[in-house]
């Protein structure tokens, strides 16, 4: 029954559904009671969608909340038409600098040195710079500037909402350079190992092949992947509660990093870029990890 024909339903004969009436509502006890329920309900959603606050996105600085900021509120939002790489053509975003928006959101901080990470609803995050998030041409979007409705986007076909980033530069078109991550909810400003302490492989000699290991899973891995519970939460875990080393041989890693859409459909990137010496890091670093393993929370 439509909001509109449950009030018309209601107002036809008011004694009957009211105590004051004097009506004798024992042959109605059954369903008076559910309608007015039914009314209320809808009542109260149709308030809570005209007074929904709209989505805000929270900066952090070590863990700490230090402001929310709305950014379709933002006198910088404007209509920008660009290539998307995802989507595989033209759009036309609602979208604001996100310059203006770390300028609001870091208020009063240097930001071209310090180190940020974008963190996402999906559990995805990116380890990044200052010094690139404020270049121009970065934008996050709060919705799609000729449609009602957000087309979905990646792999998955998931909702972009509420934030999406996006790059309009010719150079800035290299997601893995210049990531594009949807679902954005937070942006915190913490170093790299105050954050993941625990995908470090300490004690191992500085020039060893692991460092360069870490250095490359930092790069090109951590968006997705966590070590010792610590990075993104998109794909498995890769040292607790076992190594990948400890499961999988090490040639199958090595080509599945490349090109896992040989061994499973899923939403894990190829990597046709990595050397073979890049792999033979990358590999290197798990074995440092295997023996550095740390579980906050082990499951049984």
């Amino acid at each position: 029954m439509s909001q509109r024909a449950l009030i018309s339903l209601l107002s036809e004969n008011p004694s009957r559904w009211s105590i004051d009436g004097g009506a004798d509502l024992s042959p109605y006890h059954d369903s008076w009671l559910p309608i007015w329920l039914l009314f209320g309900l809808l009542c109260g959603c149709q308030h809570s969608a005209e007074t929904a606050p709209k989505p805000s996105l929270d900066f952090f600085q070590n863990g700490a909340l230090v402001r929310s900021v709305q950014p379709q509120s933002l006198p910088s939002l404007r209509r920008i038409v660009t290539f998307d790489p995802y989507y595989g053509k033209e759009k036309a975003f609602l979208a604001v600098p996100l310059r203006d928006l770390l300028l609001q959101g870091f208020a009063g901080r240097e930001l071209r040195s310090e180190q940020i990470v974008l963190r996402c609803r999906d559990g995805y995050i990116v380890p990044t710079t200052g010094q690139r998030l404020l270049e121009e041409g970065a934008f996050v979007a709060v919705g799609e500037a000729d449609a009602a409705v957000w087309e979905s986007i990646g792999p998955q076909h998931v909702d972009p909402r509420p934030f999406y980033l996006f790059w309009t530069g010719s150079h800035q078109q290299n997601i893995e350079n210049y990531p594009r991550p949807w679902q954005i909810t937070g942006i915190e400003l913490a170093r790299f190992e105050t954050l993941f302490p625990h995908v470090i492989p300490n004690g191992v000699p500085a020039d060893a092949q692991a460092l360069r290991g870490l250095t490359l899973f930092r790069a090109q891995c951590i968006r997705c992947h966590a070590i010792n519970r610590e990075g993104g939460r998109i794909g498995p875990d890769l040292n607790v509660p076992q190594s990948i080393i400890e499961y999988r041989p090490v040639q199958q890693i090595r080509d599945y990093i490349v090109n896992p859409q040989r061994f499973r459909y899923s939403s894990m990137p190829p990597h046709p870029h990595l050397t073979a010496a890049d792999l033979d890091a990358l590999v290197a670093y798990f074995v440092a990890m295997k023996d550095h393993k740390y579980d906050p929370a082990p499951r049984k």
